[in-house]
């Protein structure tokens, strides 16, 4: 067997391996299962029932997503600098450990520790193991496509968990449910951490591609290097915003269906996430095919439409569960094509021997966009009644997005260079001529 057949073989497995890690730390899309319990149990009251404030019970959910947001950049480095297997099983023993102490009370402060601190940090440890070694093993040819596969276990993951939270939920109430979970989950982490790895020194995933790779592949930069261009800036904020006016809808979600599908309403948790994992793919697959920009300009373009398509099914306008389903559907899909562009841009842009902090440094927006907008979107929920004003204030942040991503096409260069040389060549004939 050749050597590059053996390598592929090795980036297939540590790819697989990091799409199943995803796959359990994906738990955080069913956070809005159980924000729904928890919002039931403060309603209902009595001996044993959460009693925090309304306003406040998305608030592990948005520290989470914070918390795992700048872990990225400690794991990121950790990840650079000891390997991708140790720092995932200590993301996987973060995350058992978070969802044990969220499990044994009911108070605020004890989520917020749990869920929002420690399972975010395992989140971020986890996932910054998965993606780097994946797409070291594989040539830049394939960057967007390796990507959306492993990112997309994230996305996939409640198309089994919310069925099963439910079923918990139902069955063991939310603390014994947040023990099971946090348990098997961290067991799966663990495991499939044992089986990343980074390719050798000197390793190069086609040989007879290194000239493409040269010309695809920006070259190694240090952190401290793309905090000083400002390609970074214009990422971070298109990250920002995409990945907030997503994670605003994901995070309420079922609360959004409850009027049209009563208790059938975790299905659209399930559906979605259907809808995130092909955004990853299919966003990683087409950006290979015709540029990261364009794609980002397109997908932010859409998913500012759904936006403010989908205010008049929110309002209560129109209810219809079909459209609300497929609404919901398709902007977790843009959202989901977020997750394979911005980490593909990341090795496109800066190269692989940085890329884990790097990327964790990018990843931060995600983190500052979903505290900023799930919050907006709960406080503008709790003032106004309903979720108008927040998807309209998403829909123009979008747009905003796409007119900076814009600004990330590619300058024809190359067009301009060779105009003045053709002219320069043609003047030298004329001289020639004339000298005769």
């Amino acid at each position: 067997m050749s050597t590059t057949s053996i390598s592929y073989r090795r980036g297939w497995t540590v790819a697989l391996a990091g799409t199943a890690i995803n796959l359990a730390l994906g738990v955080l899309y069913a956070w809005s299962i159980f924000k729904g319990a928890i919002t039931d149990s403060i309603k209902a009251g009595g001996a044993g029932a959460f009693t925090w404030n309304l306003a406040s019970v998305n608030d592990p959910y948005a520290l989470a997503c914070l918390v795992f947001a700048f872990s990225m950049i400690i794991a990121g480095r950790m990840q650079d600098k000891i390997g991708p297997r140790a720092t995932c099983i200590i993301g996987g023993l973060l995350v058992a450990g978070g969802f044990v102490v969220a499990s044994l009370s009911t108070n605020y402060w004890m989520w917020i520790l749990g869920f929002g601190v420690m399972f975010g940090l395992g989140m971020g440890f986890g996932y910054s193991s998965a993606t780097p070694p994946a797409l070291r093993w594989f040539p830049p040819a394939k960057t967007g496509l390796i990507a959306g596969i492993v990112v997309s276990g994230f996305g996939l993951a409640p198309v089994y968990i919310a069925p099963l939270s439910n079923w918990l939920l139902k069955t063991q109430g939310i603390q014994q449910s947040m023990l099971i979970l946090g348990v098997a989950f961290g067991i799966v982490v663990c495991l499939f951490g044992m089986l990343l790895q980074n390719p050798p020194a000197g390793y190069v995933a086609d040989p007879n591609a290194k000239v493409v790779a040269k010309k695809s592949t920006g070259e190694d930069m240090t952190p401290s290097q793309i905090l000083r261009t400002g390609k970074f800036y214009t990422l971070w904020v298109c990250f920002f915003i995409g990945a907030g006016a997503g994670l605003m809808v994901i995070g309420s979600a079922t609360g959004l269906a409850k009027a049209s599908l009563g208790e059938w309403a975790f299905l659209v948790v399930a559906v979605m996430s259907v809808g995130n994992a092909a955004g990853r793919i299919i966003a990683g697959v087409v950006s290979d095919k015709i540029g990261r920009a364009n794609t980002l300009v397109m997908m932010l373009v859409f998913q500012a439409a759904l936006m403010f398509a989908a205010i008049p099914v929110v309002d209560g306008t129109y209810s219809n569960a079909l459209v609300l389903v497929l609404l919901v559907t398709f902007m977790v899909f843009n959202y989901g094509t977020n997750l394979a562009l911005f980490p593909s841009f990341a090795k496109d842009l800066w190269g692989v021997k940085n890329y884990g902090m790097n990327y964790g440094i990018l990843f931060s927006s995600w983190g500052v966009g979903a505290f900023a907008l799930v919050k907006m979107g709960e406080l503008l929920k709790a003032k106004t009644g309903s979720f108008t004003m927040s998807f309209a204030v998403a829909g123009a942040l979008l747009i905003v997005g796409a007119m900076f991503a814009n600004s990330l096409r590619p300058k024809t260069v190359e067009a301009t260079e060779t105009v003045p040389v053709a002219l320069e060549e043609e003047e030298l004939v004329l001289q020639a001529a004339k000298a005769e």
